[in-house]
């Protein structure tokens, strides 16, 4: 089967959060399950080091307005296609926004454009790239399904997949743009991309993709209810016989801390002793007191979705009984505010770091000792399998895929010995506060930690299974043709 993966940004070329990481590690962990996977990105200028030299395979005069080439590239061991447009992508900030973090003010033409030339692709455009599916990641790709329904290129169309890794972000925008789309009149329409009178990216996708799938089991379950699905739970219960949950993997040449060259110490699940001197880094790097308790961590957007508020109001808490947090990460103004207030209250016990630094983030899961998310939601996450993996124990909240993956540290949980984390219901002071005497009363018990420790270590989240998943959803969708 040849796949075309299209998404917004791709480990390690490009990536703001964990959909990179995903889309980076899907190559590699299908091409065992006979998925030849071609993975197409727009040409930031992040990408100029594997685009110097690439091949031209397609031009474009006018791709809604304006001119575009396709490159033919490598990412790692695998195919690598880029939309260079540089009236669109070739520009400062990240990839969504400006330097401010302000999201530019033309992210619809952007991956209107992105998605046009996806669908393109996907139906025969480009002599020799024929695909048998197109594999779209969230609203940025979602529109591709959309062209091949509405406006396919010269060749057979290929079926067609969105994975929603954020029900949150949809891609909404007026219907003054859909002159501009380069799409007939009936796309406008309840059942194509019309939504709530304007132009939905990613409903648009929900409505003309084959199949849907999202990163977790109960997440899937999940957006089938008003207080998930933020809009488009109806959708989701019509075409919910299209719809799977498939956990994400991690990769594990990426991820381990036996093999991780950016530790101070690598170490395995029998050598648990050795991460004291990552433990030792991390307090040095933040500044933190040099004790026996716990280090808590954060590697999170600073948002509301992800319980930030809720938390820094329990910070105070959090040192009274004895810990530390060490904080990386970014988001809202206030929330920043809010931490580096606390920073400043305890400068000893808690560090922050604003922003993202990829080897820092290895280094606190291999140096705190339990890692803190409580979400709100959470489609999958990311974090806790980094956690797992490297004996930082997840303190997450009961949610999406936080709940298919860290068992609960409960007393049968703990006598059959399968714990691998600490769970809390509702996103609340009460709750949160709960957690985190839970998690200190299991730290206080040594041999209790380095069990939870061990079993964490011992959890398969490769991308095996859920590749496996992935390609036989793949072939269903053919068979189905």
């Amino acid at each position: 089967m040849r796949v075309l993966s299209v998404a917004s940004e791709a480990y390690p070329l490009i990536k703001t959060g964990g959909l990179a990481d995903v889309v980076g590690a899907l190559p590699a962990a299908l091409a065992h399950h006979g998925v030849a996977m071609t993975t197409f990105l727009p040409g930031y200028p992040a990408l100029a080091a594997v685009t110097g030299n690439a091949k031209v395979v397609h031009r474009y005069d006018d791709l809604l307005g304006v001119e575009a080439r396709i490159l033919e590239a490598r990412i790692g061991e695998h195919p690598l296609l880029v939309l260079d447009a540089p009236s669109l992508f070739t520009r400062g900030g990240g990839p969504y926004g400006d330097a401010t973090g302000a999201d530019w003010v033309d992210n619809w033409l952007r991956f209107a454009a992105f998605s046009r030339a996806a669908a393109d692709l996907a139906s025969g455009v480009v002599e020799g790239q024929d695909f048998d599916i197109l594999h779209a990641h969230d609203w940025q790709a979602a529109m591709a399904p959309a062209y091949l329904r509405y406006a396919p290129g010269p060749g057979t169309p290929a079926k067609t997949i969105v994975t929603i890794h954020n029900i949150a972000f949809q891609g909404r925008y007026g219907a003054e743009i859909f002159a501009d789309l380069a799409l007939p009149d009936a796309a406008f329409a309840l059942d194509g991309v019309e939504y709530y009178g304007g132009v939905g990216f990613l409903k648009a996708g929900l409505e003309a993709a084959d199949a849907i799938t999202t990163v977790s089991p109960t997440y899937a379950a999940e957006i089938r209810r008003g207080e998930f699905g933020m809009g488009l739970e109806g959708l989701i219960n019509v075409r919910a016989d299209r719809l799977t949950g498939i956990v994400n993997g991690i990769d594990p040449a990426v991820w381990n801390p036996a093999t991780d060259a950016t530790l101070p110490s690598s170490y395995t699940a029998r050598t648990l002793t050795r991460r004291r001197a990552n433990k030792r880094a991390v307090e040095t790097l933040y500044g933190l007191d040099r004790d026996d308790g716990p280090i808590f961590t954060v590697i999170s957007r600073l948002t509301w979705q992800k319980g930030m508020d809720v938390l820094v109001a329990e910070i105070d808490e959090l040192v009274a009984l004895g810990g530390r947090l060490a904080l990386l990460g970014s988001g809202d103004a206030a929330l920043e505010r809010a931490f580096l207030a606390a920073a400043e209250r305890h400068p000893d016990r808690i560090g922050v770091r604003i922003g993202y630094d990829e080897p820092v983030s290895h280094l606190l899961q291999a140096g705190a000792d339990a890692i803190l998310i409580p979400s709100r939601f959470e489609p999958c996450g990311l974090t806790q399998l980094y956690g797992l993996a490297y004996g930082c124990i997840p303190v997450v909240a009961r949610t999406g895929g936080l709940a298919d993956t860290v068992i609960d540290a409960n007393e049968a949980a703990i006598a059959a010995g399968v714990a691998t984390g600490i769970q809390h219901d509702g996103i609340t002071p009460e709750a949160l506060s709960h957690a985190l005497r839970r998690t200190f009363a299991l730290y206080a018990r040594p041999d209790r930690w380095a069990m939870l420790q061990r079993n964490a270590m011992r959890a398969d989240f490769s991308w095996d299974e859920s590749g496996r998943r992935y390609a036989t959803l793949y072939s269903n969708l053919l068979e189905r043709a």
